[in-house]
């Protein structure tokens, strides 16, 4: 399952759209705190997450999982990312750091390669 955490209504619907056409099941989130309590992180096999959220940002997700050594691959989009943000998520271990708008075919590449994994 690929879950998808942003605080953004449309872009969950749009990347669960996107998902369910190529038959990728997928489950969407409007926290980290949400996707946390779910209790759904055992059942991911790659997480995608904003990195600039109301509440818990996409880093603090992925420090949070990574101390609990639940290693989801986790790929990041984002508005708001920089340099400096790209190389902490990137070192912390995420697969790919995407700028939005971003080209939802390499978005796919990545998921598939994450899900490879």
């Amino acid at each position: 399952m690929v879950a998808i955490v942003d605080d953004d209504d449309l872009m969950r619907s749009a990347l669960q759209g996107m998902l369910k056409s190529v038959g990728l099941p997928s489950q969407a989130f409007a926290s980290a705190e949400e996707f946390l309590k779910s209790g759904q992180h055992q059942q991911t096999a790659c997480l995608i997450a904003d990195i600039c959220m109301t509440g818990m940002s996409g880093l603090e997700l992925q420090a949070k999982l990574n101390a609990e050594h639940c290693m989801i691959p986790t790929i990041f989009i984002t508005a708001h990312g920089d340099a400096r943000m790209r190389m902490q998520a990137l070192r912390a271990g995420a697969v790919e750091f995407m700028a939005k708008p971003f080209d939802d075919g390499v978005l796919l590449e990545s998921i598939r390669a994450a899900l490879e994994n």
